[in-house]
């Protein structure tokens, strides 16, 4: 059962942030993205200061995944596939990952924080591939810098725009900013994650004018 993230981070603050996010980061299926959106919607109401909620969450991203490189680089693409069942992620996904990853290195550590599904298994199969850790540690920490502040930036744009509605229905329905920040938060993603990934599976088109003349 996921635990009520709400509470987490009215009795954890900002360690409720760090632990949810480095576990996610990990390869664990935990609502990283949520939590960081909720905690930009606490940021709209006052309860958390913005730069420390980014701080946190850059800084528990890239350990995160940096842990998960080290299982990867220590343990091997095999044991990333039998934990895979684990986590219910079908072999077939599982392949698409791994070729994502080793054909396109740093670029798809960088691309995966965008991408759900992707996002906790970047970490682990850049180490099983052999990615230098250097080059890893770049994509790694400059996607985290971009995701953690869109994630965040979610849940404040929703508090923004419809905070005060939500704090008076929270009277009548109880924790209804919860719904609200998760259904946009996967509204979001989705759609950008469709998108990326729409964008992948377009075949580049030669450049014109470069026959001879």
């Amino acid at each position: 059962m996921m635990p009520d993230l709400g509470h987490l981070l009215d009795h954890w603050g900002y360690l409720a942030v760090f632990l949810v996010v480095i576990l996610g980061n990990v390869g664990l299926p935990v609502p990283e993205e949520t939590i960081l959106a909720l905690a930009g919607y606490l940021v709209w109401r006052g309860q958390l200061r913005l730069v420390l909620v980014i701080a946190v969450g850059i800084l528990s991203a890239t350990v995160g995944d940096n842990l998960g490189y080290w299982f990867g680089r220590r343990c091997g693409r095999g044991a990333i596939e039998r934990y895979g069942h684990r986590i219910l992620l079908p072999p077939e996904r599982m392949g698409k990952v791994w070729r994502f990853v080793s054909r396109h290195g740093p670029r798809a550590v960088f691309a995966a924080r965008f991408l759900p599904g992707v996002r906790i298994l970047a970490g682990p199969l850049a180490g099983a591939a052999g990615l230098r850790f250097p080059a890893f540690l770049m994509a790694n920490a400059l996607g985290a810098a971009l995701y953690v502040p869109y994630a965040v930036g979610i849940g404040y744009a929703v508090g923004y725009g419809l905070g005060e509605y939500v704090e008076r229905l929270k009277h009548v329905l109880g924790e209804v900013e919860h719904v609200v920040l998760v259904g946009a938060t996967i509204a979001a993603l989705a759609m950008f994650g469709w998108r990326a990934l729409r964008a992948m599976r377009t075949p580049q088109r030669p450049p014109t004018g470069s026959g001879k003349s």
